[in-house]
């Protein structure tokens, strides 16, 4: 029987995830000093719902708002330690935003996916741009549902969002429940469902990217999968990749090596 429990607890499958999680803060504090952004930008009421915007370099971006949603299960880390990631996609003349959101246990998963819908429709409407969303991890999730959102529902347009590229993300919930994750996302069966990108109904035809590193656990390769292929079976236009050599946090570094595949792919989808 598959221990989920283990499956699911990335830091124990890398053992230097410590090293890299420093990476990413001294990284993301760099580009911070050296690339002017406005900070800190109020999209909601609550004490988390703030964005960084990193402007294209020369000025404002053309074409879709590229926003990073980050990762941790939902219940750690920060947008600002991410601001990197939006070097290649600056460099390459897009705008970038890098939102903050409430965090487990002080808020559920359905919350957090209504916290970034809010900051969609921020960005939309203060750009009067489209989106192209992608996120690692927690955030692969979180950008697959704002894929899946039925904008019109919230008076924006339908096609707010371009494309979407998730990088390990998790779609379906269900397997959170068993393991120690849930004392703080607190997921019954019915919230994992409806929490759940995988059994939401077919989203707008757009591009959709589902990659995951090659050394990642059984399940994360599963997910990754289990979305791109369902997504594929309702006629969207959909992409799994796995990086060989990878691992969940080694391939959180890709998106910010401006000539790695994955980010040539993020800004092929940008480019439209």
């Amino acid at each position: 029987m598959m221990d989920l429990a283990a499956e699911y607890n990335n830091r124990a499958m890398v053992p230097d995830h410590a090293e890299i999680i420093a990476r990413w803060h001294k990284d993301a504090s760099a580009y911070r000093a050296s690339h002017e952004g406005e900070l800190d930008i109020p999209y909601g009421a609550r004490p988390r719902n703030r964005v960084d915007l990193f402007p294209a370099d020369g000025g404002q971006g053309q074409g879709p708002v590229i926003v990073f949603i980050h990762g941790g299960y939902w219940r750690s880390f920060d947008k600002s330690t991410f601001s990197h990631v939006a070097g290649p996609a600056n460099a390459a003349g897009f705008d970038v935003a890098v939102p903050g959101y409430s965090l487990c246990p002080d808020v559920t998963v359905a919350d957090i996916i209504d916290e970034l819908r809010q900051c969609c429709l921020f960005l939309g409407q203060r750009s009067g741009r489209r989106l192209v969303v992608t996120g690692h991890s927690a955030g692969g999730h979180l950008a697959a549902a704002m894929a899946a959102t039925e904008w019109q529902l919230y008076g924006a347009r339908q096609d707010l969002i371009q494309a979407c590229l998730a990088v390990s993300g998790l779609f379906d919930l269900r397997p959170l429940m068993v393991t120690p994750y849930n004392d703080d996302l607190r997921l019954s069966a019915a919230a994992a469902m409806a929490a759940s990108p995988l059994f939401w109904p077919m989203p707008s035809r757009i591009p959709f990217d589902s990659w995951v590193g090659a050394e990642e656990s059984f399940e994360f390769r599963r997910q990754a999968r289990s979305l791109a292929a369902g997504w594929a079976g309702f006629g969207l236009p959909c992409r799994y990749e796995e990086v060989a050599g990878e691992n969940h946090f080694s391939i959180g570094d890709l998106l910010a090596r401006p000539r790695h595949p994955m980010t040539l792919r993020l800004l092929e989808l940008a480019r439209g």
